[in-house]
């Protein structure tokens, strides 16, 4: 009885257990290889960086690649970084072919669906939407993220909300 009682709280209370991390935290580190060589989140500290983990087939990941270079030509002189990780176990050459199609103006590498789920705090049993965005700050805290629940509306989607993100985490000194 009581096990059966135990298991039931489990299964009731449990999927607060799988939500994603709170934010703010500190980033994980993260390592993503291109064409250029390989890019540290870490070697990053000092700027506002926008992660997005992407299905290279998804148009709704493409479309925000697409902002996501103009916004590295409007803040990149202000100290703004842009990175993409293909997810859908893309190759080096399939994610060489993504960016050269969407994603000129920043760099763009596979990486392990674990890696992400790692990175973002969601577990292992949930089928997040994409693309996946984590926006962090100077001093290397993740200061927004989207969520795994695909029926979640996602502000970080939105051109205004992310616009208006990076703008506040530029305005603020990275010490």
């Amino acid at each position: 009885m009581k096990s059966l009682l135990l298991y039931s709280a489990l299964v009731v209370f449990g999927g607060s257990a799988f939500a994603a991390s709170p934010v703010p935290r500190p980033a994980l580190q993260l390592e993503i290889v291109d064409s250029g060589g390989k890019h540290l989140l870490s070697s990053y500290k000092g700027k506002v960086v926008v992660v997005q983990f992407l299905l290279t087939t998804c148009t709704h990941c493409q479309s925000f690649s697409l902002m996501l270079n103009k916004f590295q030509a409007e803040y990149g002189p202000r100290g703004f970084q842009a990175l993409g990780a293909a997810v859908n176990e893309a190759t080096p050459e399939i994610a060489r072919e993504y960016a050269a199609s969407y994603a000129q103006g920043f760099p763009v590498g596979p990486l392990l669906r674990d890696q992400v789920l790692a990175f973002m705090g969601i577990s292992i049993m949930d089928r997040p939407g994409f693309p996946q965005i984590a926006v962090v700050d100077r001093k290397g805290q993740i200061r927004e993220q989207t969520t795994s629940d695909i029926n979640q509306h996602q502000p970080l989607h939105e051109e205004a909300h992310i616009r208006a993100l990076i703008e506040k985490l530029l305005a603020e000194k990275a010490h």
